[in-house]
């Protein structure tokens, strides 16, 4: 028997990335996954790609209306949430001097409120045992060159899961924060391009004690981790995945 066997998961960002390793590993654990993202040709692939036990919602975590819908969507397929993992999200590189409102408001509302409302909305389909994780990132609690307002978002992220674990007592329903170093993902190829490939990637392997840049499917295994039972005790943590990078 799987470790999410019979469970109903949602995975925001679930059409590539972490977001897709993470329901792939959901669905091989025995768990219904929804999967939702902007994109519905990147949406059919992942499904594709995963295979089977997956529905995907087309939508976009900024707008109410598609939260609305991606909930309803649930409601309807199986009436319950027990796991959802809060993954959508960006990163733009912006010193300081350079930064525009447009990019302000873009990743403070993905990173932020899209996470703050995904996981108010799911709450009434939620009930003791159930699991909610945030996706963080080592950039939020360290400091990043031209990285300042992503890292923001991180670091705010973390406080809701504090700030959550004590509004959640007493319901059963645990909530923490799964925060990977560099990973390689479609996000990380896009910042590592607008400052050249090598360079990137060679430093963050400098960095990492482990000696090398993650791929989303070592992250998918931490976020099954706290997905299942496994970490019915935890709540309010934050779970680094990172290689080292953020630790030493």
């Amino acid at each position: 028997m799987g470790k999410l066997e019979g469970k109903i998961a949602v995975v925001t960002g679930g059409n590539s990335g972490i977001g897709l390793a993470a329901a792939k590993r959901f669905v091989a654990e025995g768990a219904h996954v929804y999967i939702t993202g902007r994109r519905q040709d990147e949406l059919e692939k992942a499904v594709a790609e995963i295979g089977s036990a997956v529905t995907p919602v087309q939508g976009d975590v900024t707008r109410q209306e598609d939260l609305d819908r991606l909930i309803e969507t649930v409601r309807a397929g199986h009436g319950r949430i027990d796991v959802l993992f809060a993954n959508a999200g960006l990163a733009q590189l912006e010193p300081l001097g350079q930064i525009t409102e447009a990019s302000f408001d873009l990743t403070f509302g993905v990173n932020v409120k899209g996470v703050v409302f995904t996981v108010q909305k799911a709450l009434p389909l939620m009930q003791a045992g159930a699991s909610v994780i945030l996706t963080g990132s080592t950039t939020g609690s360290m400091g990043t060159p031209a990285f300042s307002v992503y890292s923001a978002t991180k670091a705010a992220v973390r406080n809701l899961v504090r700030s959550w674990a004590l509004d959640l007592k007493g319901t059963g329903i645990r909530v923490n924060v799964l925060s990977p170093g560099a990973t390689s993902t479609p996000g990380l190829h896009g910042v590592a391009a607008a400052v050249g490939d090598n360079v990137l990637y060679d430093a963050l392997i400098e960095q990492t004690p482990a000696g090398r840049i993650a791929e989303p499917a070592d992250v998918a295994n931490v976020a099954l981790f706290l997905a299942s039972d496994e970490s019915a005790v935890m709540t309010g943590s934050e779970v680094f995945a990172d290689g080292g990078l953020a630790q030493v």
